[in-house]
């Protein structure tokens, strides 16, 4: 199945953002050559297509791509630089609901960075559950060199992903960081050669997409809103998500699997 995710008006356009749906597994697809900045119409593109892929039942884990070049080299500096504070007050709030919809899709996420993920594109990979990596990938925050802060989430997810102190020298300085150096401070998962990222997130994804998707998805939130909050809130989330699983086909279809055949071999509904 394949639904492209369009601007309106604009039907005679290829769509800058594309939802493909494969065998489980949903595939953003940024697209917006050749650096696949992130002006108005692709933030648009990626909070519908967030929004869909969280809705569909056929998708069960979701990838995030830029291509076989780039992930995404940032926000469209020429759009933003003839912008004014009070232009900024509006769109910056658009800007992060449209990253905050990909950060909320009830699924595994896996961002598959190939080249640049630099300022906006680091920040969407962020929103991601997981990041795999190609060898010669660069990424960065250096919104600093432009006489900006990041705008997208980089303040806040990158310090809760790789601690505050290393996210103050890549915010502060602006400073690109290698593949190699990106995962001894996790701020990717896995490094892979560049021809492999897509296939090693397809791989990724697929494993994801066979698991129990209630299951993940509590599991989801109660690691992203227990760590907003204190341990003791943090410890009821999880109860309650714990609990509200045997309510569901699945916790009864994978103990019944563990116990007859061992872990491992339970064939999930989805319910």
């Amino acid at each position: 199945m394949h639904a492209s995710i369009r601007k309106p008006l604009q039907e005679d356009r290829v769509s800058v953002v594309e939802l493909e749906v494969m065998a489980g597994v949903g595939t953003i697809r940024v697209d917006r050559p050749p650096m696949n900045a992130l002006d108005t119409e692709v933030q648009a593109g990626l909070a519908a297509a967030a929004a869909e892929a969280g809705e569909r039942t056929d998708v069960r884990a979701v990838v995030v791509y830029g291509g076989e070049k780039v992930f995404a080299a940032g926000a469209d500096v020429k759009e933003m630089s003839g912008w004014d504070y009070q232009t900024m007050v509006l769109r910056s709030q658009a800007l992060q609901d449209a990253f905050t919809a990909v950060a909320r899709i009830p699924k595994p996420t896996i961002a598959a960075v190939t080249g640049y993920a630099l300022g906006g594109g680091l920040e969407l990979a962020m929103c991601c559950d997981l990041r795999v990596c190609g060898d010669n990938a660069k990424l960065g925050l250096p919104e600093i060199l432009l006489g900006i802060i990041p705008g997208a989430g980089g303040t806040q997810r990158l310090p809760r992903l790789i601690g505050p102190s290393r996210a103050k020298d890549l915010i502060l300085t602006g400073r690109f960081v290698a593949a190699e150096e990106a995962l001894a401070m996790g701020l990717v998962d896995r490094v892979v050669a560049p021809d492999e990222v897509f296939a090693a997130a397809q791989a990724l994804a697929a494993r994801l997409a066979k698991g129990a998707p209630m299951a993940q998805r509590a599991a989801l939130v109660a690691i992203d809103r227990g760590f907003e909050t204190d341990l003791g809130t943090g410890l009821e989330i999880e109860r309650a998500q714990f609990a509200g699983l045997f309510a569901t086909d699945d916790r009864e279809i994978g103990m019944e699997s563990f116990l007859a055949n061992g872990p491992g071999k339970a064939e999930f509904s989805g319910k």
